[in-house]
């Protein structure tokens, strides 16, 4: 099948040989025989060159890919925090509010973007329109995961761009209630343990301190199997009590507003 080939091209970013198979008679939105699209498999790698050509071609920005575990291009760019492949996205008429995977996670762009503390796609999804307060399947918005991940700059930016901390309205998933439930945990201790849940037998879990493209600390974990390959990662901000006091001083601004 031509499409495979032209999947298999853009997923190891042979952005000549996407042009070539393009310009003959592959359509750009023919899945490969796992129903992976070469425009979302561009999208995962942040090759944005590949993203415009098959974009060019007359690829679908808001088509799913059909592969195990895929679903929009948008929100695979957005997730992985690579800003030029959501601009080509979003210049090409990518919906920033569609929401992937309807009947299990429903989350947009900018739900990913948030959980995963890509500040600078959070603001581009944004200011292009996304809506700050559409929930996902489990009722929690882009909020409720930026608080739950102790993201104080995401937060910071949610709010700026008219976040309504009161609009996640199932119990349990509002943006303050998430924080509150970190707040003065140990939160080294929760990641080791979110770590240890997936482990393999024999895996060793390292930890580290980073700092998030914010500027937040965040506590991460890494899994390795016994040959040294990475398995998973386990994250979380260290920001819950400022986010708490980001949310309780706008609930304080915003009771007795009309």
């Amino acid at each position: 099948m031509r499409e495979d080939d032209l999947v298999a091209a853009a997923t190891i970013g042979e952005a000549g040989e996407v042009r070539r198979l393009l310009e003959g008679v592959v359509h750009p939105d023919g899945p490969g025989e796992d129903g992976s699209t070469a425009l979302y498999r561009a999208a995962v790698r942040g090759d944005a060159g590949i993203v415009r050509t098959a974009l060019a071609a007359g690829a679908d920005p808001d088509r799913e890919s059909g592969g195990e575990g895929e679903g929009l291009p948008l929100c695979a760019a957005a997730a992985w925090g690579h800003l030029e492949a959501v601009v080509a996205l979003l210049d090409a008429g990518a919906d920033p509010d569609r929401r992937e995977d309807i009947e299990r996670t429903a989350m947009t762009a900018l739900h990913w973007a948030a959980t995963n503390e890509h500040l600078a796609v959070v603001r581009t999804l944004l200011d292009r329109g996304a809506d700050p307060d559409l929930d996902d399947s489990a009722g929690r918005t882009a909020l409720s995961h930026a608080a739950e991940r102790g993201a104080t700059a995401v937060v910071r930016i949610l709010l700026d761009h008219g976040a309504n901390p009161a609009s996640a309205g199932s119990q349990d998933r509002g943006p303050l209630d998430l924080a509150r439930r970190y707040a003065g945990r140990d939160i080294e201790a929760e990641v080791l343990a979110r770590a240890a849940e997936h482990a393999p037998r024999g895996a060793r879990i390292t930890v580290r301190r980073e700092e998030s493209e914010g500027g937040d600390v965040r506590i991460v974990a890494e899994v390795r199997d016994d040959t040294g390959r990475l398995r998973s990662e386990s994250r979380l901000g260290t920001g819950h009590a400022e986010i708490i006091r980001l949310l309780e001083t706008w609930t304080a601004g915003h009771v007795n507003r009309p």
